[in-house]
């Protein structure tokens, strides 16, 4: 298992070493308040995990998948499950923060 912080557009090395987790892609926690995410966990857990310690704080982590093949962004996750912030699911039930971990992505991974 390989996670990496990303912090700026990740690398083509990064990427490969992050897809040696689960091969067709890769289980993220993305960080929405820094525009940080980590990535290469067996769990998006690992990776929200990795945030934390890196000083991201839970309520602005989210769970996604990234599948470069595709150029796809999935939004479920585990991690997402919270009543507290009015996600009561494993989607990301709001739009404008699924726009929001999309555009992240997008802007690390292209």
């Amino acid at each position: 298992m390989s996670i990496h912080i990303i912090r700026t557009q990740a690398s083509p090395e990064q990427v490969a070493e992050m897809l040696t987790t689960l091969r067709i892609y890769i289980k993220l926690a993305v960080d929405i308040e820094r525009e940080t995410l980590a990535g290469g966990g067996e769990m998006h857990a690992d990776c929200e995990e990795a945030l934390l310690a890196d000083g991201s704080q839970q309520r602005n982590i989210w769970g996604a998948d990234w599948d470069p093949d595709e150029q796809l962004v999935r939004f479920e996750s585990l991690i997402n499950i919270r009543p507290s912030q009015n996600n009561r699911s494993m989607e990301i039930q709001d739009p404008d923060l699924r726009a929001t971990v999309e555009r992240i992505v997008r802007k690390r991974f292209s």
